[in-house]
């Protein structure tokens, strides 16, 4: 049994008559009489555990985008229903507090309202109500047990009771260096539509027999097309389409580390008990959003596209889509990849690479340029890769470390800058040195990684590199 308010006020209304008759025993009898007026109130509440409960929630929703959950109750119960639902969802659904504007409810805070519902239904009637989803995580939600709070016809106490009713809900990457991806494609109808190349490289096939200009390399002269027509005729290649481009995710420690500072949200969803904080600033989210924006860039150009998550064990994998069901099949796979405090197996790495491609592919690697990490791990295993494959290796640059690096302000905030400087130079040195075994570098804030990573794929494939 629960008390509500008006069973305070009730309680409270036995100081007059203690007042106005001073006899030994009238608290005695007041309370008799508040527990007889709780006790009948809640004789006459419908029973909680005699209502129906069905939810219905969509199968997944990106992250950032507003979902609605909705909960059919249905009244079985003799006796009216007067009650209040709370729609029990994990703290990283629910949406900031903020006000409301839609009219319904003005003025009053969303967290108030969004997962608390009144009912009042009679014997055998049914309602919908309706739960705003703001996720703040990506990965997989388990609902809660749905609590509904009876009250009798005097509303001065209430039955209660918690009903699991299982539902889950899928939240996807948010994508949100989606919005470089026009620009991008525009360079790759240029490129493939004007932009063939007059020396042969490994990653470009025929294109087409024209005059010779001046300027043009007397490499690409064909002299038998020459003799054939009387004119100096040159070949022309473009870069070749159905090459196989290889994203490996590194999801091992270096992967959770932080690259901003922690937002308040974090905190509040910290102290609301959620099971983990978020992982919006950390390196696998920028990796996630660079291997998506590169999937769908590579799938567009004709190429083949394979996606690995991976740090001691195979965590996801996504092959053989393309067109319209590569990106649905990326987000769905990345969607429950979490960082694991464990530090790589970089020779299992290479060892998956290459059990899944044999002929020259563009093997990306999102990563991180932790010194001692490169060192211990990628370098010493890099030649493997790299002897046959172009090995291009990305990772995101902390935004707080620039801060730091600039920061003059106090004798503290010098110490601050030159040790974020020497660690600029030690991630400089790590960087030459994967150059010297063969591959590319692209090292960029979280927001820039994206399309820094789709403009060296085009200059990749404009260069026949691939």
């Amino acid at each position: 049994m629960a008390l509500t308010w008006r069973a305070v006020v009730l309680a409270a209304l036995g100081v007059i008559p203690v007042v106005l008759f001073p006899v030994p025993g009238t608290v005695v009898v007041w309370a008799l009489v508040v527990a007889a007026v709780c006790a009948v109130d809640v004789a006459l509440a419908a029973s909680p555990r005699a209502v129906a409960l069905q939810r219905r929630t969509p199968r997944s929703v990106r992250l950032g985008t507003t979902a609605r959950a909705e909960l059919v109750v249905t009244n079985t119960a003799r006796r009216r229903l007067r009650a209040v639902v709370r729609d029990a969802w994990p703290p990283s659904l629910v949406p900031d507090a903020s006000v409301r504007t839609d009219g319904a409810g003005a003025g009053e805070p969303l967290v108030a309202r969004s997962a608390r519902h009144d009912v009042d239904l009679p014997p055998g009637e049914s309602a919908r109500v309706r739960t705003p989803l703001r996720p703040t995580r990506r990965g997989d939600r388990v609902a809660g047990p749905v609590t509904i709070r009876s009250y009798g016809p005097l509303r001065v106490a209430a039955r209660q009771a918690s009903i699991p009713v299982p539902a889950r809900l899928r939240v996807l990457p948010e994508f949100a260096s989606r919005r470089h991806l026009p620009s991008r494609l525009a360079r790759l109808r240029e490129m493939d539509g004007r932009a063939a190349v007059q020396v042969r490289g490994e990653g470009t096939e025929f294109d087409s027999l024209r005059e010779y200009v001046v300027g043009d390399d007397v490499r690409s002269i064909d002299w038998r097309a020459t003799a054939r027509r009387g004119d100096v005729v040159v070949r022309t290649w473009r870069p070749e389409r159905d090459r196989r481009v290889v994203i490996v995710l590194d999801t091992g420690r270096t992967s959770a580390a932080r690259i901003g500072t922690a937002s308040a949200g974090d905190a509040e969803r910290a102290e609301d008990g959620d099971d983990a904080p978020s992982l919006g600033g950390t390196r696998l989210e920028a990796g996630i959003e660079a291997a998506l924006l590169l999937g769908a860039l590579a799938d567009r150009a004709g190429d083949r596209v394979q996606v690995l998550a991976y740090d001691r064990a195979l965590r996801a994998r996504v092959a053989g889509a393309s067109g319209p069901r590569l990106l649905p099949a990326l987000a769905e796979s990345l969607s429950t990849v979490e960082p694991v405090l464990r530090e790589t197996d970089w020779p299992g790495l290479v060892g998956q690479v290459r059990q899944r491609v044999s002929q020259r592919s563009l093997v990306v690697l999102l990563t991180s340029l932790d010194p001692a990490a490169v060192e211990t791990g990628l370098l010493p295993v890099i030649d493997r890769l790299s002897g046959t494959h172009q090995v291009v290796v990305a990772a995101v640059a902390d935004a707080d470390a620039a801060r730091l690096r600039a920061d003059r302000s106090s004798a503290a905030a010098v110490y601050d800058a030159a040790a974020a400087a020497r660690a600029e130079l030690e991630r400089a040195a790590v960087s030459t040195v994967l150059r010297q075994h063969g591959a590319e570098v692209v090292e960029a804030l979280p927001d820039d990684l994206a399309p820094r990573l789709a403009d060296t794929y085009l200059a990749l494939k404009a260069a026949g590199r691939l």
